[in-house]
């Protein structure tokens, strides 16, 4: 085991603990929390060396790898990530976005694009500020702050991207996978990534049954959310999806085209 400890980075919401669960207890490992957008900083800056984080990051910053066949993903509607409406979506002008968020922005540019219209004017929001208070007629929101909005009794009309992505490509999206720093040499730890994978498998009524009870929302929607919306294990299509995403993304100019991301191989040996 190196000497250095691995500096991991993950997401603080209830969609990552079946990935990371367990991992701060892994030898050799070093975990922090935080939103995606503040990873994304952190990988960039060298004070992470791997994170589960935004896809499209895989494709703005060249040399990283990841992890295949895991991830955070859906196949239809996911409800952490939403896209909230004061008018119907075809009449909506303005969209506030998540200042969490950079691949859920980014997915919900791409779908809008095609609209007849060219698509609404996109307000970015400051970092720590709540997108709805914008004044737009829509607003993304990301995590548990989605769930607890969309399951709400008074809750907003609103439209789930991820859904309007798998009718269109019939792919699943991947929202985040553990993206691997150039250089880092992530070899010595793969084993550690594959048991915190069993180990969230293992737990996910708990982990529903505890957000239902934290949050005071219905526990059979914290299960249906983590049990059956979330995909954990895109497998073979997942290579498929992110570079779908990448040539949806690239001619928008929001991402690299040419940048190819190369997966981890050698974690497959440890997924049995």
């Amino acid at each position: 085991m190196p000497s250095q400890p691995l500096r991991v980075g993950s997401v603080p919401y209830l969609v990552g603990r079946p990935l990371d669960l367990g991992l701060e207890s892994e030898p050799g490992i070093q975990l922090v929390r935080d939103v995606p957008a503040r990873l994304v900083a952190m990988l960039r800056a060298g004070e992470l060396d791997v994170a589960l984080v935004s896809s499209i990051e895989l494709f703005r910053q060249p040399g990283y790898r990841y992890l295949p066949g895991i991830g955070v993903s859906g196949r239809g509607n996911v409800a952490s990530v939403q896209v909230f409406l004061r008018v119907p979506l075809h009449e909506a002008r303005t969209i506030a976005l998540d200042p969490s968020s950079r691949t859920a922005a980014t997915l919900v540019r791409v779908l809008l694009a095609e609209r007849p219209d060219g698509g609404p004017e996109f307000l970015e929001v400051p970092a720590g500020e709540d997108p709805r208070e914008a004044g737009a007629d829509g607003w993304l929101r990301i995590g548990d702050p989605a769930l607890r909005e969309a399951w709400a009794p008074d809750a907003p009309m609103f439209w789930n991207p991820s859904k309007a992505w798998t009718e269109r490509t019939g792919l699943p999206f991947v929202f985040a996978p553990w993206i691997v720093r150039p250089g880092v040499e992530i070899e010595p730890h793969l084993a550690a990534f594959a048991r915190s994978r069993l180990v969230g498998q293992r737990e996910i009524g708990p982990l529903a049954a505890e957000a239902a009870a934290t949050w005071r929302l219905p526990a059979a929607s914290c299960a249906t959310y983590l049990a059956e919306e979330c995909v954990y294990e895109p497998g073979s299509e997942m290579h498929a999806a992110l570079y779908a995403f990448r040539d949806a993304a690239a001619p928008l100019g929001l991402c690299e085209g040419e940048f190819a991301p190369e997966p981890v191989d050698a974690f497959l040996a440890h997924r049995g």
